[in-house]
């Protein structure tokens, strides 16, 4: 319910702003937003055809991986913790599995297998989902919030458009494009706890008891050992090495799931086959789900309402007599919520007018890198699975996303200020 008000909310928003400034004399406003209406449209059915042939590739993998008993391995590793975070997931489900992999590609910046692993995922946690048709269960709420507010180890694309920028802005061998990813990696971290634990208060789960908190320290732990070791390395060096694991440690699994399937006498290509024949079947089932958000983002943004809400917040901000240094760099934010490829439009935008290495620059790229499309997320996940009663993530994930912004804000201020 709460979606579908916020859907009602962009279109009727963006209208009743579009009519005020045709009344001011602005003809080709409607112009406008019938554009981004369709633009929205055709986007949406783009992108689910091109997502068709990922998740074609990953289901037919996870299906291999499931034959071999691979996927259940996994799902033990990681059960301590996940066990505490969903407790409707029997242990050794392949749900487990499937989370562990997607979270694992979050980390390591590998959206493209992430998301097709993500919606396995949702599909495996749908047969368990106990609630009434169309409405999301406790698991998959606290899954899509992990998701949208996922942790990144190191942005390597934020990282590599901040390089190109440099060299059109002529910064020599000196300019460390990756220079951010510490700071992002704080702010992707404090992000995640914030929807973790909103979750977790909204379904009331024993956040108090060692058997939660031990795990969640554990693998805090271990987290904090990557950065340091990364730290004492130069930064770009670091991105390599991140970059280089993250892809090494995908093609190990694929290797290892299809050797796996091999010693256990499994017909590989048969399951891989099978598999990837719900593929195509997943993002078609997308479509709807996700034209819908586009298509409400896209005449939000043609009628202005960004730019408006952009300038009231600033006023508010220089009449509280505060710094406003960030300013430049707070539209990065609000409209990763809404739109990736709109906010990295901005962050562009931003280094190119105030300079990648500029405080503004730096702070665009951090909030870039430490954010993720909460609506897009929200579609293509529970829309994969047809759910429309979201309760309470959308909330959640909104929470995280407000209160990641203000640590990107406030990290910026304690390190590049």
């Amino acid at each position: 319910m709460v979606l579908n008000w916020v859907w009602i909310a962009f279109f009727v928003t963006a209208c009743t702003t579009a009519v005020v400034r045709w009344w001011l004399g602005e003809a080709e406003i409607f112009t406008a937003l019938l554009k981004a209406l369709f633009d929205g449209a055709r986007s949406g059915f783009e992108i689910s055809l091109g997502l068709a042939g990922v998740m074609a590739l990953w289901l037919g993998l996870m299906r291999v991986g499931e034959r071999a008993g691979m996927v259940t391995l996994l799902a033990q590793m990681a059960g301590p913790l996940l066990r505490r975070l969903f407790p409707g997931v029997p242990q050794a489900h392949p749900a487990q599995g499937a989370m562990t992999m997607n979270i694992s590609a979050n980390l390591l910046g590998l959206d493209n297998a992430a998301t097709p692993l993500g919606l396995n995922a949702m599909r495996e946690l749908q047969t368990l989902n106990r609630e009434p048709e169309g409405t999301a269960s406790d698991a998959q709420i606290m899954f899509v919030v992990m998701n949208t507010a996922g942790l990144t180890l190191i942005p390597t694309s934020v990282i590599a458009i901040r390089q190109s920028v440099a060299l059109q802005q002529g910064l020599g061998a000196g300019f460390n494009a990756a220079d951010i990813f510490l700071p992002t990696l704080l702010v992707t971290f404090v992000s995640l706890l914030a929807g973790v634990l909103a979750v977790a208060v909204a379904q009331r789960l024993p956040l108090w008891r060692a058997r939660l908190l031990f795990p969640l320290l554990a693998v805090g732990g271990l987290l904090a050992g990557a950065v340091t070791l990364l730290a004492r390395l130069p930064a770009d060096q670091a991105a390599h090495i991140a970059g280089t694991t993250g892809a090494a440690a995908i093609l190990g699994v694929v290797l290892l799931f299809i050797v796996a399937g091999a010693w256990r006498r499994v017909n590989v290509y048969e399951a891989f086959v099978d598999g990837a024949k719900e593929g195509f079947g997943v993002a078609i089932q997308i479509v709807p789900y996700l034209i819908a958000i586009l298509v409400a983002v896209g005449v939000f943004r043609a009628a202005g309402c960004m730019d408006a809400l952009l300038g009231a917040i600033g006023t508010a901000v220089a009449w509280m007599g505060l710094d406003t240094a960030f300013l430049p760099a707070l539209p990065v934010g609000l409209m990763k919520v809404l739109s990736g490829a709109g906010a990295r439009g901005l962050m562009i935008d931003v280094l190119q007018t105030h300079g990648v290495d500029s405080f503004a620059g730096r702070l665009a790229a951090i909030i870039q890198g430490s954010t993720e499309t909460t609506f897009y997320v929200l579609a293509v996940y529970f829309g994969s699975v047809g759910v429309r009663n979201t309760r309470h993530a959308l909330a959640c994930a909104l929470w995280a996303d407000a209160v990641g912004l203000v640590a990107a804000i406030g990290v910026g201020y304690a390190m590049l200020r």
